[in-house]
């Protein structure tokens, strides 16, 4: 029997052999010794998906009660199983080639969703084919009128590879006051909460497996972006994240895989005419980033984990020439936004989305 079948399993798929159609949009959690948060929230995600998704959690190989729990209490949830923990890129990678569906959404176990949250999402990519990915508007659980750090009300990118948001800048993090409640065209949406066309997952290629985790999501709708499929925010619906799950921001685990996997984002994804310029930039930021972590925060292993990160980003970046030269070939356009966002943050003290809307749309 074939390995890769031998070491994973799905339940039985929708209608039960039946002939019944598949359904058109799969609800798909990844876990990870992840009980508690299953626990938590995963009950709101059954209840408010009832009629209009099927759930499924994939299980990374799971240690804990993660499995014990799904089965007693949550039965009508879809097992996929996976032989060994894959991370988030190679799990959804794996979880998704089982699932027969028009529309993945990707969803975190710290998620809480609300009452017909599906909806406005299913209805957009609906109505607009255009549109590959699109997300609900993010905001924080425990201080439930503030945008959420990971996605906000959509994603964007400075010339440089520095994400921001509408709603996030940085660490500066904005109260919803409903100021992006429209929906919004975007360079990337929250992997806590993507809903994509399947076709467009695999014709992208899905996730970078090789990431592991971190900016995983971003590379996916940048090589949306440049195959000219739109990524939009809709905030019409929305959804609670808790946030830093697996990691806490500041773990250094997480810091070598941010800035490891940001550089080979961008070696991946930049036009040929700015990749040596951004990347010789990004050496005088990145270890400037990193003293700033050793003599501001004293921070040493954080200071450690950003060396680490280029030195692995620089042995690895060549396995990733093929990607490049393909990803290059299907450009239609740069979706970056001109600026730096490092100058308009900390020099001309534009520390919200709103006052920086100008250069986002292409006007210095």
């Amino acid at each position: 029997m074939d390995s890769h079948h031998s070491s994973q399993s799905v339940s039985p798929p929708f209608g039960g052999g039946t002939g019944e159609a598949p359904p058109s949009t799969a609800v798909v959690i990844l876990n990870w010794n992840g009980e508690r948060m299953l626990q938590t929230y995963l009950r709101s995600v059954v209840q408010h998906s009832a009629g209009e998704a099927v759930v499924y959690v994939a299980d990374n190989a799971s240690t804990d009660g993660s499995l014990a729990l799904l089965r007693r209490d949550f039965p009508e949830v879809r097992l996929i199983l996976l032989d060994r923990n894959y991370g988030f890129a190679e799990g959804y990678n794996r979880a998704l080639a089982q699932i027969d569906a028009t529309y993945y959404v990707l969803l975190n176990s710290d998620v809480e969703v609300t009452p017909h949250w599906l909806t406005p999402l299913t209805e957009w990519m609906q109505s607009h084919p255009d549109t590959a990915a699109c997300q609900p508007k993010l905001l924080a659980m425990h201080q439930r009128d503030s945008f959420e750090y990971a996605g906000a009300a959509g994603g964007y990118l400075d010339r440089y590879g520095y994400p921001f948001c509408r709603g996030r800048m940085f660490d500066t993090i904005e109260t919803d006051q409903r100021q992006y409640d429209d929906v919004a065209e975007v360079l990337w949406a929250t992997g806590a909460c993507m809903m994509v066309r399947a076709d467009d997952y695999r014709r992208a290629g899905g996730l970078d497996g090789r990431f592991f985790a971190h900016c995983e999501e971003i590379d996916l709708c940048w090589r949306l972006r440049i195959m000219g499929r739109k990524v939009v925010c809709i905030p019409q619906s929305h959804v609670y994240h808790v946030g830093g799950g697996t990691l806490p921001k500041d773990n250094p685990r997480k810091t070598f895989l941010n800035f490891r996997n940001n550089l080979t984002m961008l070696y991946k994804n930049l036009p040929e005419a700015d990749l040596h310029h951004v990347l010789r930039r990004r050496w005088w930021l990145d270890y400037v980033a990193a003293l700033k972590m050793l003599l501001l925060e004293r921070s040493w292993a954080n200071f450690r984990a950003v060396c680490q990160g280029r030195r692995a980003y620089k042995k690895w970046r060549h396995d990733f020439d093929d990607d490049r030269r393909r990803i290059q070939t299907a450009v239609t356009c740069d979706p970056r936004t001109p600026c730096s966002l490092l100058w308009q943050y900390y020099v001309k003290r534009r520390k919200t989305f709103a006052r920086l809307s100008d250069v986002v749309n292409n006007i210095e």
